[in-house]
């Protein structure tokens, strides 16, 4: 074999490595969390950080258990009837929770979109890229709302007014923003990287998703906190 193709074969070896290597620690740092919260019985106030903080490990791993053991864990009721108080929590932690929140929105987006995209062969000018982020932009605005909706008081007709109004206010910027840099980010890897549509059975499939979402997260950090200095977003922990 020529030392150009061997040094592409060992590349494409070590990258799949990597990838697996990651998919790996992010379930099962996922899976850490989730024991947490339904065996350890560490519950949420805010029942949807049940589904935010899991959605976190799954591309931060490691550092989004951790961050659920210093910002999320303390919240919960069983902390609290041993520890009494929890922590202080800092502006900067605050803006790290809500913008982990719009993350979670973008995550099962792009979960969402590549099953029905993949699942069901569709393409958009012989290509699956167009409809997969038309698809994620989407779904991310549906779990956004559907988040905002599960919060609400309200009933009926005045419940989706109020959830719409609430994700229009304080979501929607923060979510097309990381959108952008996410879907940026699978564009480039797809047309200037590897020049090809990688299936979600290919394990770096899944390591570009993760590393376009931690680029998301940093991307929509700004925002974020703008929409909370502007009071557009809940400055409470885990806020929605």
């Amino acid at each position: 074999m020529p030392r150009g193709e061997r040094e592409i074969v060992l590349q494409s070896t070590w990258l799949v490595v990597l990838s697996w290597a990651t998919l790996i620690v992010g379930l099962a740092s996922t899976v850490v969390i989730v024991v947490d919260h339904f065996v350890l019985r560490y519950r949420q106030p805010v029942k949807v950080m049940e589904i935010v903080w899991p959605a976190t490990a799954l591309y931060f791993g490691p550092a989004g258990v951790l961050a659920y053991r210093r910002w999320g864990r303390p919240q919960s009721p069983r902390w609290l009837e041993r520890h009494r108080t929890p922590p202080k929590i800092s502006r900067h932690a605050v803006t790290i929770i809500e913008t982990l929140h719009c993350a979670t929105h973008c995550v099962l987006g792009a979960i969402i979109a590549t099953v029905v995209v993949f699942g069901f062969s569709l393409e958009m000018f012989d290509k699956r890229l167009w409809p997969e982020f038309i698809g994620d932009y989407l779904a991310a605005v549906l779990v956004g709302f559907a988040f905002r909706y599960s919060t609400e008081a309200d009933r009926g007709a005045r419940r989706v007014r109020a959830a719409v109004r609430r994700f229009l206010k304080g979501d929607l910027l923060s979510v097309t923003v990381f959108e952008i840099a996410l879907l940026g980010w699978l564009a480039l890897m797809e047309l200037a990287v590897f020049h090809e549509t990688l299936p979600p059975s290919n394990p770096v499939f899944w390591l570009i998703v993760q590393i376009g979402l931690i680029i998301g997260f940093l991307v929509a950090w700004p925002p974020t906190q703008w929409l909370i200095r502007r009071g557009a977003k809940g400055e409470l922990l885990g806020a929605p």
